[in-house]
């Protein structure tokens, strides 16, 4: 009876705790985990988490990060997939590919990349299938 209490608790903790890369650590490859980021040290490769990904100020990822929200101080490069928000503080340095449902950006940032933004696709693509009828005004005839 116990035991099973136990083991649900702790599988739900694996999931809000959030990992951190330290500054002065790089690693080199892919990473994919159930929890959240901050990022302080250096990623040569590709991170994939369902939740949020903060870039610390000395932070650095070099590859495609894909989560739900991203918040970034320090330097990206790559290909930024997010389903959510990015939110860009005035001293990140984002340079790609970015894909993102919302987008903050203070002042200060630098921000070199194509942008696409799903939220207002989607908003068009409901527009699309609607008609719309423009009716002109008569003109009046003088006789």
């Amino acid at each position: 009876m116990f035991s099973d209490q136990k083991k649900g608790k702790m599988a739900t903790e694996t999931y809000t705790q959030q990992n951190s890369i330290a500054q002065g650590t790089t690693i080199t490859g892919d990473i994919i985990s159930d929890g959240d980021f901050r990022i302080e040290g250096s990623v040569q490769g590709n991170i994939k988490t369902p939740g949020k990904v903060v870039i610390g100020k000395t932070g650095l990822i070099n590859g495609t990060l894909n989560s739900a929200n991203a918040d970034i101080e320090g330097k990206f490069s790559g290909k930024l997939m997010l389903s959510d928000t990015l939110s860009l503080k005035s001293s990140a340095h984002v340079e790609g590919e970015v894909v993102v449902g919302k987008l903050a950006v203070e002042t200060g940032a630098t921000f070199n990349a194509t942008c696409v933004m799903k939220g207002t696709l989607k908003e068009l693509n409901k527009g699309a299938g609607q008609q719309t009828t423009i009716k002109r005004p008569e003109k009046e005839h003088t006789a």
